[in-house]
């Protein structure tokens, strides 16, 4: 029998390599499989579901990953709470590698990605505000009370990938409002809405973007880096908003499928 977990992290293996007592748990989707087999384990005394976006060995990029496997197997294990710790590139000269910037909106400029659970009929899921605003603003607190002054709020805009943006595309994504550019959070944030989970993206910056200061281009190397250097700093904030997060959830997330007809 499958060990359930109420909460679940989606990102890089990193941040929980060293857990004690984990649980690796195989759930087959009618999506396929997952990027990996989810690790649940304790933090704080919460149950947590772990699942690596890209896979533990970094083999799915950004168009590839199985979106669509891997909410659906976190719900199956019992998860109605994520967060999704990212990478991100600061669309704006003030924010600088390690800055962490916690979403309220998103742009999505990605093609091509199967983005929905509903193949068939007319459904439409209300997504004005992609965010869980409870898990918003657990992982503000989680972040202040590290000392880290997170950023309050922004655009993510979300692209394609897998290569980085030309420096006129980075300068048109901050013209119209975004403030950190990103390749995995959507359908992420989409697929998660629709199966009436709370979902909050936990962004840290990597890098500015090209077109934003100076004649620097963004490397995978920088990228890379960056990450790993405050890799210990987002898992601290990270398990300390997965202790604070609510056991019951009192946002609009739950009701996201009320007005949606059977």
């Amino acid at each position: 029998m499958a060990t359930t977990a109420d909460l679940g992290v989606i990102g890089g293996s990193g941040l929980y390599a060293l857990l004690d007592d984990a649980a690796e748990q195989v759930v087959d989707t009618p999506y396929g499989a997952p990027s990996d087999p989810v690790t649940v384990a304790e933090v704080a005394g919460r149950t947590v579901a772990f699942l690596p976006r890209h896979g533990r060995d970094h083999r799915f990029p950004p168009h590839r990953i199985p979106y669509r496997a891997n909410l659906w197997a976190l719900k199956e294990l019992g998860v109605r709470q994520i967060l999704a710790p990212c990478a991100v590139g600061g669309l704006q000269p003030r924010l600088g590698p390690g800055t962490f910037v916690v979403p309220d909106q998103l742009i999505d400029r990605t093609n091509g990605r199967p983005q929905t659970f509903y193949d068939t009929g007319a459904v439409h899921v209300s997504f004005a505000d992609p965010y869980c605003p409870v898990g918003r603003a657990t992982a503000l607190t989680a972040a202040r009370e590290r000392g880290l002054n997170p950023v309050d709020g922004g655009t993510m805009v979300v692209v394609e990938g897998p290569r980085f943006s030309t420096r006129a595309e980075s300068q048109w994504y901050a013209a119209a409002g975004g403030t950190v550019v990103n390749m995995t959070g959507h359908p992420e944030a989409v697929l998660a809405r629709e199966l009436a989970l709370c979902y909050t993206a936990i962004a840290l910056v990597t890098d500015l973007d090209a077109g934003v200061a100076g004649d620097h281009g963004v490397t995978q190397a920088e990228v890379f880096q960056v990450f790993a250097e405050n890799t210990v700093r987002l898992r601290a904030v990270l398990f300390d908003a997965l202790a604070a997060l609510p056991p019951t959830r009192d946002c609009p997330c739950p009701h996201a499928l009320d007005s949606i007809a059977p």
